[in-house]
């Protein structure tokens, strides 16, 4: 069983920072790629960053340059550190884990999603 976990959302004022925290734990053998996604009210959900094993990064255009995604392999955990917020940025923030998980024969990968935790920016 994995578990993933966030941590950090709260209420914000515009241009201010948080950062979010997510952890994946239970019986797998290596984390191979964590994310963070959003959701606002009457939308998609959609990809925020992610961050693969070896350390590459991908971001939504709209978060670029704005937002930082960082991971702790030791700990599968990794971070969100948002600055300059907007309004917009206003969403249930979702972690996701991509784990390969333990046992013989060919490897096999279980895709994992914690609670979320809302993120909220005043104007």
């Amino acid at each position: 069983q994995v578990q993933v976990v966030e941590s950090g959302g709260g209420l914000v004022q515009a241009g201010g920072s948080l950062r979010l925290s997510c952890a994946a734990s239970g019986s797998f053998l290596y984390v191979s790629a964590m994310g963070w996604y959003r959701q606002a009210p009457g939308k998609q959900r959609e990809l925020v960053a992610t961050i693969i094993s070896g350390g590459s990064t991908n971001y939504a255009d709209s978060v670029k340059d704005r937002f930082t995604i960082s991971g702790d392999n030791a700990k599968n955990t990794v971070y969100l550190q948002m600055n300059s917020l907007k309004p917009e940025d206003t969403a249930v923030y979702s972690c996701n884990a991509n784990v390969r998980l333990t046992g013989s024969g060919p490897p096999k990968f279980y895709s994992a999603w914690g609670q979320g935790t809302q993120v909220t920016v005043s104007s």
